[in-house]
């Protein structure tokens, strides 16, 4: 070999690494690379420490990995979940089908999308390669398999005869045929030249998938009654039953030499069978709940696993042990597949994405992850310096808001935990779950100080009142129920809504409690006696977030009707109506109560009450900083992106000093601090949502 220089080879290496991570970003907004690229790049990488300079409006940074993780790439398009993802014979394409009926063709060396599939009209569940890469065969919930040219993108053909949604189709080794599977419980062989088609009927429910042996003289299907079936595929006629899993078998797969079938089901597990003798060769153990998919990689040395844990495992097939565990998707991992020469790993997730791994690494870097799954609330310490966040994972989490380190972990619930709230003094946090409790927590120790029992559903969301002396909260029982927070008894149960009752608030006062709900309504109770005194009635879609005004004599309300609604307390009549182009999710009056901080920015408000000196004000608005999606908005205008493993799944804000707390879907709790003063000029005049 000719003379190289080992510094340059690293640099080129690490220049793509980054391009083909911040290639979506870049592709929305090119200027971003220089901002969002850098700033969520590891932090041992070459690019970001040769261009990343001081951002003099970032004055907290968010922590990321030290080093590239094995997460190569991120391919954005789909509207819809992704549910099945697969590799071209040669390598250089990925198909990929979505609930947004499309399937869609990517350059795997790039990244780009070459073809959108288009035809199915309801949802395409798998998506599958002929053997010499020149047909794709989609399978769909309306019914029919149809047959793509990949080099035209053009529909080729549709093989129609299942009476009900068609989940799966694999063609056989020689591409002759074509096996599709139903919820109409039966396997169909077709012949992709004629389209005349073969009945195979044993099933006693469901099939979600099928798969021929390398020989193509068998073909194995999944079934929800707990078996896979084997079938010769020349006569039509049942080979042997496989037994042995407690609960559905959503797919199964052969090994490249024919003798092993792996198997992967509702019970959380991968089975390894001996296609000879039908006997299990084997039980593969780990993964947190159901397991969708399996693959052999193509040495037959591995199995790949995707589970509904947000998940891809790597097993050793000779030791049955887990050696590896690819963590980066933020839903269900639907489908998992090798690359041919085995160096990459596919994954298709409910998050909407398809994500690439090196499978010789195989580790992931991420340090900032602390929940092991999706944050539902987080939410500051009345001082700023903590922020609690409330996960799936069934924990509260402290973090250290100056550190942006984990300071505590708050454990006791036995289900998700739906939301946390500070007391008033910060000594305590109040965490809801779906164990249909709220759990009071000591800030200082993270001991835990009381279990409010006595909801018989789902707990939403609790919250304190003004002296911290009550509790109240929110439940699917259709009830806010009131508690004292020293001793954790119960003293009242507000009861009239008719649906969910999804968050409740206390008066500056401490007078009234306001609750929306689901029933489109938002119920004003006096907190002392429990009585209901007004029902504000007018939405016409659930209420999701309601907030008092600063002197108690307005309500706030937010509905998935995609409006903002103003409300006198005392006249219980609307006064004001605003028009949102999305659903709102948080509310905060300004101290003045002249406008609303929201989960999309600020709202002004119009109404009489208002009026006079208004106008005047709302040119004088505090910075505006939110999170939205993949976006961090300043004034209305588009600050920092969001890669896809940082992005939203909730948010709280510290206005004082400008700090933003984001919760994702993957775990992590991140921090980003911005100094309005040194923004550039564009984005220093706050403006209004109109």
């Amino acid at each position: 070999m000719g003379d190289y220089d080992p510094e340059l080879l690293e640099l080129a290496y690490d220049a793509k690494r980054f391009v083909l991570y911040m290639r979506s970003i870049v592709e929305m907004a090119p200027l971003q690379v220089y901002y969002s690229g850098l700033l969520f790049t590891p932090r041992s990488s070459l690019m970001r420490g040769g261009y990343l300079k001081n951002i003099p409006w970032v004055t907290m940074e968010p922590k990321v990995a030290d080093v590239w993780s094995s997460l190569i790439q991120t391919l954005e398009g789909h509207t819809g979940d992704v549910k099945s993802v697969v590799f071209s014979p040669d390598g250089k394409l990925i198909a990929s089908a979505s609930e947004d009926n499309t399937v869609r063709l990517w350059d795997t060396s790039t990244g780009t999308q070459c073809e959108v599939l288009e035809g199915h009209i309801s949802d395409v569940s798998s998506a599958v390669f002929s053997p010499d890469g020149k047909l794709v065969a989609s399978a769909s919930w309306d019914g029919t398999v149809r047959l793509w040219n990949t080099s035209t993108g053009k529909q080729y053909g549709i093989l129609e005869g299942h009476a009900r949604d068609v989940n799966s189709v694999v063609f056989s080794p020689d591409g002759k045929l074509v096996a599709s599977v139903s919820w109409d419980k039966t396997v169909r062989l077709w012949d992709t030249l004629t389209g005349k088609c073969g009945l195979l009927e044993g099933h006693t429910d469901n099939v979600n998938s099928a798969v021929f042996s390398p020989d193509g003289k068998l073909v194995a299907s999944a079934s929800f009654d707990e078996t896979v079936i084997l079938w010769d595929s020349s006569t039509g006629k049942k080979y042997g039953v496989l037994e042995g899993h407690t609960s559905r078998v959503n797919s199964a797969v052969f090994s490249l030499d024919g003798k092993l079938v792996a198997s992967a089901s509702w019970d959380k597990t991968v089975r390894l069978w001996d296609t000879s003798t039908g006997k299990q060769h084997g039980i593969l153990e780990g993964h947190t709940s159901t397991v969708n998919s399996a693959m052999f990689s193509p040495d037959g040395k591995l199995v790949a696993s995707a589970s509904d844990d947000s998940t891809v495992r790597l097993w050793d097939i000779s030791t049955g042990k887990q050696c590896g565990i690819l963590e980066g998707h933020t839903h269900s991992v639907k489908s998992v597949v090798f690359s041919p020469d085995g160096r990459l790993v596919a994954s298709a997730s409910e998050d909407k994405t398809v994500i690439l791994w090196d499978t010789l690494t195989g580790k992931q870097c991420g340090v900032l992850r602390g929940h092991t799954d999706s944050v539902n609330s987080a939410m500051f310490s009345p001082d700023g310096k903590l922020v609690a966040s409330a996960s799936w994972d069934e924990t509260v989490r402290l973090w250290d808001t100056s550190l942006g380190k984990q300071s505590g972990i708050l454990e006791g619930h036995t289900r998700d935990v739906n939301s946390v709230v500070f007391s008033p003094d910060g000594t305590l946090a109040a965490s809801a779950s779906w164990d249909e409790t709220v759990r009071l927590w000591d800030t200082s120790t993270g001991n835990q100080c009381g279990v409010l029992e006595g909801h018989t559903r789902t707990v939403n969301s609790a919250v304190f009142s003004p002296n911290g002396k009550l509790v109240a909260s929110a439940s699917s029982d259709k009830t806010v129920r009131l508690w004292d927070a020293s001793t954790g008894t119960q003293c009242g149960i507000l009861e009239g809504h008719t649906r969910t009752v999804n968050s409740a608030v206390f008066s500056p006062d401490g007078n009234l409690v306001a609750s929306a709900s689901h029933d489109k309504t938002v119920r004003l109770w006096n907190a002392s006696t429990g009585k209901r005194c007004g029902v504000l009635d007018g939405h016409t879609s659930p209420v999701t977030s309601i907030v008092f005004s600063p002197d108690g004599n307005l309500v706030a309300s937010a509905s998935r009707d995609n409006t903002v609604r103003l409300w006198d307390t005392t006249k219980k009549t609307t006064i004001e109506i605003i028009e949102t182009h999305d659903t709102i999710s948080l509310l905060k009056f300004s101290h003045d109560g002249t406008h609303l901080h929201t989960s999309h920015g600020v709202l002004q408000l119009k109404s009489s009450l208002h009026s006079g000196g208004d106008w005047e004000l709302a040119h004088r608005l505090p910075h505006s900083l939110y999170v939205t999606g993949q976006w961090i908005i300043c004034n209305m205008k588009i600050l920092l992106c969001l890669p896809v493993d940082y992005r939203l799944s909730c948010s709280a804000m510290n206005d004082t000093a400008n700090l933003l707390a984001i919760g994702t879907a993957s775990g992590r709790v991140i921090f980003i601090s911005i100094d309005f003063t040194a923004l550039p000029a564009a984005y220093l005049h706050p403006s209004v949502l109109s």
